[in-house]
């Protein structure tokens, strides 16, 4: 492994890209050709102009800047992609916050070394969180465990993570238009390691992840990685299928011991109800199918950018 490139997504981070560059840099050791790469994900704020200062008092940094706001999943897309087309040998990806600590660079680099080809990280602990989303990102991941069946997935896993080429290339083959990264990286197999480390706070900003934001990014990673909606019609047809046996006994209890009649329109109900269900669990099922094949749209619309690809 000779370039290693870091993939920085960043949106309205004026705060914090030079706090970020200062104390990044102090990690970039050698013998590694090393590139920073920020992916500019349609900020309001001062944050390309920065990333354009900085590409000019510093060869290593590169940026990709899009021509909207197309969210932190396809800034990492843009920036795996750009990674490949440079030549890189292996790629990290961390927030700008500090939140991942850049002093695991070397840890990451060795468990590479010793042959795993994707090291992902995950908090040893949650001391410092807010303790209701700590709360909320526990159950999601049980939640996600139970209906995907992927019990990979670390609990408090991050996106701070080195993926070498051949992960990257995996990674980029998956043309999801809505992307769930830490679902892909389990999807992709190869061989993996998880180093834990110390839950910290943002080193300056506001965090861009409200809980409307999470909650609708657990309910993507859910989406993406699982049949979902096979499960509404799955268990309403269940009960369906329970309420009619329990109409059934009942009736045949109540026929048999108090002469009562037989609840025919009760029982016609149950039947026409669960068929509805089988059916619509069929229909999502198609949907599912046909969903997988039609999703072509672009990850990404690139606006500007000072990357020269080799050729």
């Amino acid at each position: 492994m000779e370039r290693i490139a870091v993939i920085v997504p960043c949106f309205n981070e004026e705060d914090t890209i030079n706090v970020y560059y200062n104390e990044v840099i102090k990690y970039l050791r050698e013998p590694y050709d090393w590139r920073i790469i920020f992916v500019n994900d349609g900020s309001k704020d001062k944050t390309l102009e920065l990333m354009r200062e900085l590409a000019k008092k510093d060869s290593r940094v590169q940026y990709i800047s899009f021509s909207r706001n197309f969210g932190k999943e396809a800034a990492m897309y843009a920036g795996l992609e750009a990674s490949l087309k440079t030549n890189c040998d292996a790629a990290i990806i961390m927030d700008v916050d500090l939140q991942d600590p850049p002093s695991l660079f070397d840890e990451m680099i060795k468990a590479h070394d010793e042959g795993y080809n994707l090291v992902y990280t995950k908090h040893k602990n949650r001391h410092g969180a807010n303790p209701f989303k700590a709360f909320c990102s526990l159950s999601f991941y049980k939640v996600y465990a139970f209906i995907t069946k992927d019990k990979e997935m670390a609990k408090g896993a991050r996106d701070f993570c080195l993926l070498d080429k051949k992960v990257v290339e995996a990674f980029l083959q998956i043309k999801d238009f809505e992307r769930f990264t830490k679902g892909i990286y389990h999807y992709v197999g190869f061989n993996k390691k998880c180093i834990e480390f110390e839950y910290a706070e943002r080193v300056a900003g506001t965090t861009k992840w409200s809980f409307k934001k999470l909650f609708h990014y657990a309910l993507l990673g859910i989406r993406e990685f699982s049949r979902f909606y096979e499960y509404i019609p799955k268990v309403l047809g269940l009960l369906t299928f329970l309420l009619l046996g329990y109409d059934v006994i009942s009736g045949i209890i109540l026929y048999n011991m108090y002469n009562t009649p037989f609840p025919w329109d009760h029982i016609r109900f149950d039947v026409f109800m669960l068929a509805i269900f089988i059916t619509l669990f069929y229909i999502c099922r198609l949907v599912y199918d046909v969903r997988i094949q039609a999703q072509h749209r672009p990850i990404y619309i690139e606006e500007e950018s000072n990357i020269k690809y080799d050729k």
